[in-house]
């Protein structure tokens, strides 16, 4: 548990040192985009830029951000496992990894010049330096910019992504984050341009480029040594981590091992230590997870099967995620459970579950058998109006139907599992308990019935015809869950429930009425006592009759949904 804290602090803090950074790296750019007016425009942004990085708070802030942030960096290349990485984690990795060699001479000939020497320099002496004295870090400086800014981008990028605003954000994110570099950099080419007609007068190179401004011969020659020094030292560092990775697999694979065992019979031995979301790299078994491994999306989430006492519990991270999702007793995060024995293990999530259903925390639900009911409605008579009105005119009363009445579906409770072309399949009961669940469906019995009757309103008005329907409900065991590839998956019902209710949306041709309801519907919504009107009800595919009630007219029932959930009334028809 105390690996697992301290790998989120460890992640939070790069994230907050990060976040840091990529703000300097904006006032920066925002500085050189300055240029697009004038020279004199960018040194007045500089004085603000001085204020804010180069006081005592501000440069405490900076350097430490940019220490702790690139030896966190080291460490989570040396912590990250070779396998599992996406192209967008590479990218940032490798560019990461080359802002030190791309900053070293900024930064020596700028801040560290001006702590040591008091050499103060600006935009004008700077861009001398990049378009005129030597053009190579001029060149190097240009990248740096892009560099930083992309490597920044996509950090923010993988913190936000499952956040619920930032699909709404999106847009305007990529907008920032494509004109303010665009910006900075056509600021320092027309700085440049500026800068090269500037050179060649004697009185400006008088003013700008005397030695308290641009250093002195010996100066800038200790200064350029130490730069070198610096570069070594950032490879050698470079060079330890690979190397410390190279011992640690050897460590490992000599090691001792766990065997990681998945539904689907596979099984995967690797060293003590990893977590489960590495076994399945590993081995490259699919298992979903969005955030990388960092333990902030949940996708991983997987349930124990067999050896969940040799997992360490939850650090308080994992918890807050946990509780978040509302998981169940055995779940775990893939990437933070590290068995130190066999385990036994069941992916929750498809590896292919899309973010956008991830931002709406909308899961996927694995097959499980549950009491449910079924409510099955069809619009009477569609094929005669696709024949006598116009193809517009058709869908548009059809879809006025399906939004009705799926409003009056969702509204009590049920979930739409099926489009039926003029009609719809809903389940009450995922999240309620029997008695509620049919209390709910025959409640969405009564706000159909209303629905519609204010749609009739509006179509009769216009066409002169109103819409007839057809509703079946029934109750029982059933399975239910997510089933399909990719975006196809869907939510459906499998069982003799969904059957039953669509046999008897049937029937109610046959009784000449708006609905047929078994008997165990009425019975478990607490209503055994109230009598309704009663048929024996053979259906197609069962051998036993079903008992059920024929309602004439659905608004018939509103004075029984009126209060809500009882636990048993004893009412007649005339009380």
């Amino acid at each position: 548990m105390t690996t697992n804290v301290g790998r989120i602090w460890v992640r939070n803090l790069r994230l907050c040192t990060g976040l840091t950074l990529f703000f300097y790296v904006t006032t920066h750019l925002l500085n050189h985009s300055l240029g697009n007016i004038s020279i004199p425009a960018m040194e007045a942004g500089l004085v603000v830029q001085k204020w804010l990085w180069q006081g005592i708070v501000g440069t405490v802030i900076l350097y430490s951000a940019l220490s702790t942030h690139y030896l966190l960096g080291l460490w989570a290349f040396y912590e990250r496992r070779h396998f599992g990485w996406t192209a967008t984690e590479v990218v940032q990795l490798i560019l990461g990894l080359s802002i030190p060699f791309l900053l070293m001479n900024h930064l020596f000939v700028t801040r560290i010049s001006l702590a040591l020497y008091g050499t103060e320099k600006g935009y004008n002496q700077e861009l001398y330096s990049f378009w005129v004295a030597g053009r190579f870090f001029g060149v190097v400086q240009a990248v740096l910019l892009v560099v930083a800014w992309i490597h920044g981008c996509i950090g923010l990028f993988h913190w936000l992504r499952l956040k619920p605003m930032f699909s709404r954000a999106m847009p305007w994110l990529a907008a920032v984050a494509v004109l303010v570099p665009v910006l900075a950099l056509l600021g320092f080419f027309q700085g440049g341009r500026t800068m090269l007609t500037l050179a060649h007068d004697p009185a400006w190179r008088a003013a700008n480029l005397n030695p308290g401004q641009v250093g002195v011969p010996a100066h800038n020659a200790q200064l350029t040594a130490w730069r070198n020094d610096s570069l070594l030292g950032a490879l050698g560092a470079l060079g330890f981590v690979l190397l410390a990775r190279a011992v640690r697999a050897l460590r490992e694979w000599r090691g001792a091992a766990v065997r990681v065992t998945y539904p689907d019979g596979r099984s995967v031995r690797v060293p003590m230590g990893f977590s489960v979301l590495e076994a399945s790299r590993s081995a490259r078994v699919p298992h979903a997870c969005i955030c990388g491994g960092r333990g902030r999306c949940s996708t991983c989430r997987v349930r124990i099967v067999v050896g969940a006492t040799c997992i360490p519990p939850p650090s308080t991270g994992e918890q807050a995620v946990l509780r978040r999702i509302a998981a169940a007793p055995m779940v775990r995060l893939a990437c933070q459970a590290r068995p130190s024995g066999d385990v036994s293990v069941v992916p929750l999530l498809p590896a292919n579950w899309p973010v956008t259903a991830l931002r709406r925390r909308e899961w996927p639900m694995p097959g499980q058998e549950r009491f449910i009911v079924v409510l099955t409605v069809d619009m009477r008579d569609s094929t005669r109006l696709a024949e006598t009105r116009l193809p517009f005119d058709a869908v548009f009363i059809v879809d006025r139907f399906v939004t009705s009445v799926g409003a009056a579906l969702t509204a009590s409770g049920g979930r739409i599992s099926h489009f039926l072309g003029d009609g719809l399949m809903a389940t009450f009961g995922l999240e309620a308990e029997p008695r509620e669940a049919c209390f709910q469906a025959l409640s969405a019995l009564v706000a159909i019935g209303r629905n519609i009757e204010a749609l009739n309103g509006v179509l009769h008005a216009q066409t002169g015809d109103r819409i007839r329907y057809g509703v079946g409900v029934h109750c029982g065991s059933a399975v239910v869950g997510d089933i399909g590839e990719g975006a196809m998956r869907t939510f459906t019902t499998l069982g003799d429930a969904a059957n039953a209710a669509a046999r008897l949306e049937s029937l109610c041709k046959e009784f000449h009425c708006e609905a047929v309801i078994s008997n165990d519907v009425w019975r478990t919504a607490g209503f055994s006592m109230v009598r309704l009107p009663e048929r024996e009800a053979s259906l197609r595919g069962r051998q036993a009759t079903l008992l059920v009630h024929p309602i004439e007219r659905v608004e018939h029932l509103a004075v029984f949904v009126s209060d809500g959930p009882v636990q048993e009334i004893q009412r007649t028809p005339g009380a």
